[in-house]
């Protein structure tokens, strides 16, 4: 069960809950466990989302770390503004092959019209696996 901010734009929410947070992010298992402009934090199993060898695939880390920036960035957004992202970057610390892996979303900058955020990918013994960071630009839906 997801954990929704009270203040959230009652569009975006109703956009979360019909589309699962989006396509990729369904295909991929991700699964929302707390939404909010300044922290965040969800899961993705490692089961179909490795590449050849059998290790995750960077590409899901990124994935895993875009959702949750591009979500916390929209809920910081508010009502009539959405979120695009305009920068993004990875950094792989430890290989995985099987289990789950958790993103915690945590705001650099919230501001008028960027938000930063660091994403941390960890294993289920908390070990840190990537760090992602991404920059989203605020604008108004007018």
């Amino acid at each position: 069960m997801t954990t929704y901010p009270a203040d959230l734009d009652p569009e975006l929410l109703k956009r979360l809950v019909e589309s699962g947070g989006g396509s990729l992010t369904k295909k991929m298992g991700i699964e929302f466990v707390e939404l909010g402009a300044a922290r965040s934090v969800a899961r993705m199993p490692v089961e179909g989302n490795t590449q050849v060898v059998g290790l995750l695939h960077g590409g899901a880390h990124v994935v895993l770390g875009e959702s949750l920036g591009s979500l916390s960035s929209a809920i910081h957004a508010g009502p009539g503004r959405y979120a695009v992202g305009i920068e993004i970057n990875a950094t792989h610390s430890r290989s995985i092959t099987e289990g789950w892996v958790t993103g915690t979303c945590t705001a650099i900058s919230l501001g008028r019209t960027l938000a930063t955020h660091e994403i941390v990918m960890t294993d289920e013994s908390g070990r840190r696996l990537s760090t992602v960071r991404m920059t989203n630009m605020l604008l108004s839906r007018d």
